[in-house]
């Protein structure tokens, strides 16, 4: 029986890295299959793992039909036995139910890939479909950390250093952007997401002569002037 797993987790807990494996691993298997991604931080139609591993894909657009492109290597004498798609929660919610409908009614295979809540701990549409249709929902085992050594479960952005709550759903950065960038992103645990405790707001709080350490978790961050508004940068959260 086919299958629609989703694979989730924050970012820098390895999606991308396992969805090359399973790529990988099916393929030496004797099975033929189609690669996804849409916004990878590498640019469009690559998956690229921040271990440095990277493979052709075909970048999902809005209008991109799953079930037309099965359809389409099909009729041209292709097998599709499985589909890796990775970003997934970047994908619209009618492209999650295509991709159900393949699983069901084409026994293809579907491996997704994604972050399920967006720096405001709000679920990205395509995340949110994810699991309420998948076979099966899979945490990945691999867990990014927090700057306080704790398990991370929160993604924060930042703009100009500083983490900010409003905005865009997406918008491009990385964790780590370049000088020039105002965007970026950064895994945060709950408590520290929830203060907006980033690590440079706790580096710059313990270099404070006013903060005791044992104070360090409950220093606020400062207001941001431009907390509100979100630069149209050309990046996106991902994973």
């Amino acid at each position: 029986m086919a299958e629609l797993v989703f694979f989730s987790g924050t970012m820098d807990c390895g999606k991308s890295t396992l969805a090359l494996q399973m790529d990988y691993t099916h393929a030496a298997a004797g099975r033929s299959g189609l690669t996804f991604t849409k916004f990878d931080r590498a640019g469009e139609a690559v998956v690229s793992s921040r271990l440095g591993l990277r493979a052709q894909a075909l970048e999902v657009r809005d209008d991109t039909d799953f079930w037309d492109v099965v359809v389409a290597h099909r009729m041209a004498g292709e097998r599709v036995d499985y589909l890796i798609c990775d970003e997934a929660q970047f994908y619209g919610v009618e492209q999650v139910d295509q991709l159900a409908r393949l699983v069901d009614e084409m026994s293809v295979d579907v491996f997704a890939f994604g972050i399920t809540a967006d720096f405001r701990t709000k679920l990205f549409p395509g995340s949110q479909r994810l699991i309420e249709l998948a076979d099966r929902v899979q945490v990945l085992q691999v867990e990014a950390l927090c700057w306080c050594g704790a398990r991370a479960t929160h993604n924060a952005r930042t703009a100009d250093g500083v983490m900010v709550v409003e905005g865009e759903q997406v918008v491009v950065g990385d964790t780590h952007a370049a000088p020039t960038a105002t965007i970026g992103y950064e895994v945060l645990c709950r408590r520290h997401h929830m203060r907006r405790m980033t690590r440079a707001a706790a580096r710059a709080a313990a270099m404070s002569p006013d903060v005791l350490p044992l104070d360090l978790d409950m220093c606020p961050m400062p207001p941001h002037p431009g907390a509100s508004s979100t630069p149209t940068t050309a990046a996106a959260q991902g994973g």
